[in-house]
Formats: structure tokens, C-alpha cells, sequence
């Protein structure tokens, strides 16, 4: 068996997570228009290819393909750095997300995640609010009054979710004592069952997470920085063809890392219930190695955090068209006068729980 350095095959895995999560956010264009249709009780896309299936690829012609645009007045390096930069940090985001255990081949052992890093729930917070820079950059070079209000509303939606969400990380952090993703999923992996994961000890942790993770993506109900009905189309207002693309998937993208990140943190990650029982049994009444058995184990695993992902995917969507749009001030309202204190008031019970042994 050839030996493959550690720094190779992380080099893969981060090529095929990016190549992933690219793959994901143009086909959750098909289904945020499928998803419509079926709740619409209309039909959905269904002309480019068997299904409709072609329709991201048509659409990412078309991007292609359209005219290059820059309005009057614009600040051209900046116009072309903002969807980059969005691009960018939402790629960024998915690195250090560990998408499955150890796979074995001969004598080398390598976990399904890009980097490791002992930080990397700091990380993974960090570079998504620094996404909320490439739309405020966009907004502000297209020299376009509505698209400089959307990004404004971008920057103060996201600096007050931001705390919100942080605050119901910590209580995550007192029980796991560790910021490394890896290791928060490998702590709920006792005995592989799903009343150790995290969503049992932090369910109003979690509520407010989901919440906070639907303003930080600016998905309905709380897509003020793009609201039509408003501010024409927000922080895009003057972009087209790829650039437009750019912000779109970055859109996507944070769903799919939003997702992630949540199945990661409060379900178990790629854990699934009786995956001990399983390998034992292979190994003791089908005499499997137990290298084989634990790849067998890893791939169902990534498969199961996949179909989770994929599942708060759909529950993106379904919110998008089933909840209308907030006012402005009862986003606003709802950040700061509910959710703090809420999360608050979640990191004390959290605090009291650990110190009277209910949690560990």
C-alpha cells in the first residue's frame, strides 16, 4: 500500500469539500424551485433535462453568458472584490467541518475533515462574519442608494445575531470544554446513541441557533438586506451575469455550512445510532477486519450527516415559502430584546446544570 502523506490527502479532502459544497448550492437552486412548486401546488422546473435536473446548469450559462455591467459612478475594484470576498469566506467556512471518522488504508488512518483545528467552532464563526464585509463592499461600490441601504441593513442584522448565536455557542462550549468540532462530535458518539447529542442538553440552544443561522444567511423571514418590495433588489442591485451568480451561491453555500454546522453541534454530527453494535457484528459474525468494519462505519456515518444537512436544508426552504416577511424594527426587536436575553438566560441554566452533575 503507498503511503499517503497526511498534507496530500488534506489537500483532497478540501478539493472535494469545496467541489461539494459548489455542487450543493447550484443544485439548491433546482430545489428551492422544486420545494416551491411542490408547497405552491404548482409545477416546477421541468424543461432542461429529465425532471428539470439541466435547469442549474442552464442557469449557469445564462450567468455566464450575460452582459458584464458596471453602473455610473462605481468603484470597479470593489464591485468586482465584493461577491469574491462572499465567495470566498463561505468556501472558507466549510474547511474545518468534519464530515466523517477515520478511514483506513493499510497503515495510514485519515479522518473526512479538510483541517483540523483546536478552534475551529472560533473559526468557522469567525470567517462567516466576515462574509457580511463582501456585501457591504458591493453595496457601497455600486454607487446606488438601494443598494447601500441593503448592505447597512446586512452589517446591523448580522452584528445583532452575532451575539445571539455566540451566546448559545459558549453553552455548548461549558458542556464540551473544547472549541474543535471534531471533538464535540466525538463526545456525542458515546455508545452511538442519539439521546448523547448535544440537541438533548441544548434544546433552547439550538432554537436560538437556527433562528440566528436564518439571519445570518438573510433567508426569509429575515432577507431585509434584499427585500424587493423595498429596496428593489438590496445589496445586488446593479450586479448581473457571473457577479450576481457569486453572491447567489454564496447565499447557498452559507446554507448548506449553516446546516452543517448545526447537524455538527446538536446532532450528533457523523454519528448514528447502534454504530458500535453494527461494527462489532460485523467483525464477531461476518469476519470483518476491523480497519474494513470502521470504514464501513465512516462512510455510513458521512452519509447520515449528509441526509441531516440536507434535511435543514429542506427546512430553509419550506420557512422561505410558508412565513411571510418581518418589519424591520421586529427583526431588530426580536435580536435584542429576545434572543439575548434568552440566550443569557440559556448559558445560566447551562452553568447551574453542570455545577449540580445533571450535565457533562
Amino acid at each position: 500500500m503507498i503511503e499517503l502523506p497526511a498534507l496530500g490527502w488534506q489537500s483532497i479532502v478540501i478539493f472535494v469539500v469545496f467541489a461539494l459544497s459548489l455542487l450543493i448550492a447550484t443544485y439548491c437552486t433546482y430545489a428551492e424551485r422544486v420545494i416551491a412548486a411542490f408547497l405552491q401546488d404548482r409545477v416546477g422546473p421541468d424543461r432542461a433535462g429529465p425532471f428539470g435536473l439541466l435547469q442549474p446548469l442552464a442557469d449557469a450559462v445564462k450567468m455566464f453568458t450575460k452582459e458584464e455591467f458596471f453602473p455610473g459612478g462605481a468603484n470597479k475594484a470593489l464591485f468586482i472584490f465584493g461577491p469574491c470576498l462572499a465567495m470566498i469566506t463561505a468556501l472558507m467556512s466549510s474547511a474545518v467541518i468534519p464530515f466523517g471518522n477515520n478511514l483506513s488504508f493499510g497503515n495510514n488512518a485519515f479522518f473526512l475533515q479538510g483541517i483540523e483545528v483546536n478552534v475551529g467552532m472560533l473559526w468557522v464563526f469567525g470567517v462567516v462574519s466576515l462574509g457580511v464585509y463582501g456585501v457591504m463592499i458591493g453595496g457601497w461600490a455600486s454607487n446606488n442608494k438601494f443598494s447601500l441601504l441593503g448592505a447597512i441593513r446586512a452589517a446591523s442584522q448580522n452584528i445583532s445575531y452575532e451575539l445571539a448565536m455566540g451566546m448559545s455557542l459558549i453553552a455548548v462550549l461549558m458542556i464540551s470544554e473544547t472549541l474543535s468540532l471534531r471533538t464535540i462530535t466525538l463526545q456525542q458518539s458515546v455508545a452511538g446513541e442519539w439521546h448523547f447529542w448535544n440537541i438533548v442538553k441544548q434544546p433552547l440552544g439550538f432554537i436560538i441557533f437556527c433562528v440566528c443561522a436564518f439571519a445570518e444567511t438573510n433567508r426569509t423571514p429575515f432577507d431585509l438586506p434584499e427585500c424587493e418590495t423595498e429596496l428593489v433588489g438590496g445589496y445586488h442591485t446593479e450586479y448581473s451575469s457571473m457577479k450576481l451568480g457569486l453572491y447567489l451561491f454564496a447565499e447557498y453555500i452559507n446554507i448548506f455550512v449553516a446546516s452543517a454546522v448545526m447537524s455538527v453541534l446538536y446532532f450528533g454530527g457523523f454519528n448514528f445510532p447502534f454504530q458500535y453494535e453494527l461494527r462489532s457484528w460485523l467483525v464477531e459474525n461476518h469476519d470483518w477486519t476491523l480497519a474494513a468494519a470502521q470504514n464501513l462505519i465512516t462512510v455510513l456515518g458521512t452519509v447520515g450527516l449528509f441526509l441531516k444537512i440536507f434535511a435543514f436544508i429542506f427546512f430553509f426552504m419550506w420557512v422561505r415559502w410558508t412565513l411571510p416577511r418581518f418589519r424591520y424594527d421586529q427583526l431588530m426587536r426580536l435580536g435584542w430584546t429576545i434572543l439575548i436575553p434568552l440566550a443569557v438566560v440559556n448559558i445560566l441554566i447551562t452553568g447551574g446544570l453542570i455545577l449540580l452533575g445533571v450535565i457533562k
